[in-house]
């Protein structure tokens, strides 16, 4: 009996639901008097300009990247490499921070303010939805800062590897490489000195030639990126300047935390190093030598004296004092005392005639008194440096000196005044008007209005705007002075001495990529000389696509993405053949 009422029930729910149901006749009739909507096929066509590639686009290496570096010339010479290899993959350095696709930031943590600026600029840039990856001392030293959760960091040492972090940072991940560099369980310098890298002058090479150092100064916060101390072999040094001569560059400048100290871990000493370097600087070209702390220069004080009155280096050395008073050096633990610094400058002074000494001061360090503070008074009035960088102190986050007693910040500023009014007081260049000197000319002035040049010195001296002097030496009669300059006028039989080097690069060209990637070589493959060329290419053969404009740039991008290839392009690690693709 139940199963009968149900299928009752279910004939009676079919019955109601066919009678709903419309009748054929009913269909064809709502069809006549239905206007059908056809959706229309957009005829406009939307061409993308083949030089234009998406900008939204994960391809590695067609997007515009935007590079700006804080702090020291280390630090600047590591901007350039990684300018250099992102450039060599394929990107784009762009100079216009709003068009870019991601930001490159390379920070300092030497001071507070140079921090701040780091700081408001990711914040800048998220703001603006760009991509972001960190490098520099400051994420180095300090990972897992809040400010830095979720952004892609490329450690100090290894900046050989930007591209892979770049790429990863586009494709949407978060990719950190913190870690040493080391070879058999021994730390190295860096990243390898060969790398492709674009100056900001083409004129000027910094050279590092050693990371870290052997103090442990209380206040200072790179030595927690940098660590101690690790110097480049001396051949890999001579044969980078070798290859930046040939590049066209006419001044080297050697840079590190503190060159002084260069070669005390590998067997060897600053002057050994220099003696190499003079033998391969050609006739016009000069070097200068970069800050070098007291302590380790002092035992080869002679030798630096030859150095520096050698005429293809500057009469230049950068020494920071940091205090004249032997307490506060002790609580800063520099390992040197004042007299050791005055022993230094004066016995350079003496061998070295017309040296520029340069030097450093902090106001305001934890437990500086005001006696403290009238010490080092007195030795700039004594000494009246013609370069003096006085700094306010600031505690750096994770220093011995940020848990010291502070000095009160209205006494620091005011220090600090007091001591820019001392250093203000005198003009070191005035007795050199009416001089002739020889300068060698290398960029423009900041108002551009000049070309800067630098004589013996390395004292600053603008001249005229002659295309023609540009990276060259030029005698000028001195016949104004001011601060930080003099102003040079050519002599009317001056002669243009061009240095015995290679025509520069032009601005933003690849450095490091001559012997593979120079003009002669465009278009053709080139092998590197340690990898056996591959079964599937030959030797010598052009690579081609057929496809307009850079088309076929884009394809060989893809082609790389595709077999995961790329991360050294440019750098023959993973390529067997260097390309250059030319139309």
């Amino acid at each position: 009996m139940p199963s009968a009422s149900c299928d009752t029930l279910l004939d009676d729910i079919e019955d109601i639901v066919s009678q709903e149901d419309s009748k054929p006749q009913d269909r064809h009739f709502a069809r006549k008097h239905v206007v059908p909507k056809v959706r229309r096929r957009n005829t406009q066509k939307y061409l993308q300009d083949e030089n234009s590639p998406p900008r939204d686009s994960t391809i590695p290496g067609i997007q515009k990247i935007w590079i700006r570096t804080w702090g020291c010339s280390h630090n600047n010479s590591d901007g350039e490499y990684m300018a250099g290899q992102l450039a060599a993959y394929g990107y784009k350095i762009t100079e216009n921070a709003s068009e870019a696709d991601l930001w490159l930031l390379n920070s300092c943590t030497v001071k507070n303010p140079a921090e701040d600026h780091f700081r408001n600029s990711i914040k800048k840039a998220q703001e603006e939805n760009k991509k972001i990856v960190l490098a520099g001392c400051v994420p180095q030293a300090q990972p897992r800062q809040d400010y830095l959760k979720g952004l892609s960091i490329i450690g100090v040492q290894q900046i050989d590897r930007v591209v892979e972090v770049v790429e990863e940072t586009i494709k949407g991940h978060s990719v950190r490489l913190l870690s040493q560099k080391k070879d058999n369980g021994k730390r190295l310098g860096g990243a390898r000195l060969d790398l492709p890298k674009i100056r900001r002058n083409p004129l000027i090479e910094i050279i590092s030639i050693n990371t870290g150092c052997l103090n442990a100064c209380t206040y200072c916060k790179t030595k927690h990126a940098r660590g101690n101390l690790a110097s480049y072999p001396v051949d890999e040094l001579v044969d980078r300047a070798k290859q930046s001569f040939q590049e066209g560059v006419c001044e080297i400048w050697l840079t590190s935390e503190d060159t002084g100290a260069y070669g005390r871990d590998i067997g060897t000493s600053l002057p050994a190093l220099l003696w190499k370097l003079v033998e391969v600087i050609p006739e016009g070209a000069m070097l200068r030598l970069g800050m070098t702390n007291p302590p380790y220069i002092l035992e080869h004080l002679e030798e630096m004296a030859k150095i520096l009155n050698h005429p293809r280096v500057y009469a230049f050395l950068h020494i920071p004092v940091q205090s004249a008073s032997d307490t506060v050096l002790m609580e800063m633990k520099r390992e040197y005392c004042v007299a050791d610094f005055k022993r230094v400058v004066d016995f350079l002074k003496d061998k070295v005639p017309g040296i520029t000494i340069a030097t450093d001061i902090i106001c305001g360090f934890p437990g500086e008194t005001d006696q403290d503070f009238q010490e080092t008074v007195k030795l700039v009035e004594e000494y009246k440096f013609p370069s003096l960088f006085i700094n306010q102190f600031y505690p750096r986050p994770g220093t011995p000196a940020a848990k010291m007693e502070q000095v009160p910040a209205q006494v620091k500023k005011q220090r600090t005044k007091d001591l820019s009014q001392v250093f203000h007081s005198y003009n070191p260049y005035d007795h050199k008007i009416g001089e002739r000197q020889k300068v060698l000319v290398t960029e423009e002035s900041f108002d551009s209005k000049f070309y800067v040049a630098h004589n013996r010195f390395y004292e600053q001296v603008l001249v005229p705007k002659n295309p023609t002097f540009m990276g060259k030496m030029v005698e000028v009669n001195v016949y104004e002075s001011g601060k930080h300059f003099m102003k040079g006028q050519p002599v009317s039989d001056a002669k243009v001495y061009a240095p015995s080097i290679s025509k520069p690069l032009a601005k933003g060209e690849i450095s490091g990529l001559t012997e593979f990637f120079g003009h002669k070589a465009r278009g053709i493959l080139a092998p590197r000389p340690e990898i056996e060329p591959t079964p599937s290419v030959l030797e010598g053969e052009v690579l081609t696509t057929g496809l307009p404009g850079k088309s076929h740039e884009m394809f060989f991008t893809w082609l790389c993405t595709l077999t995961k290839r790329h991360h050294r392009v440019g750098l023959g690690r993973h390529f067997p053949f260097l390309c250059i693709l030319c139309p």
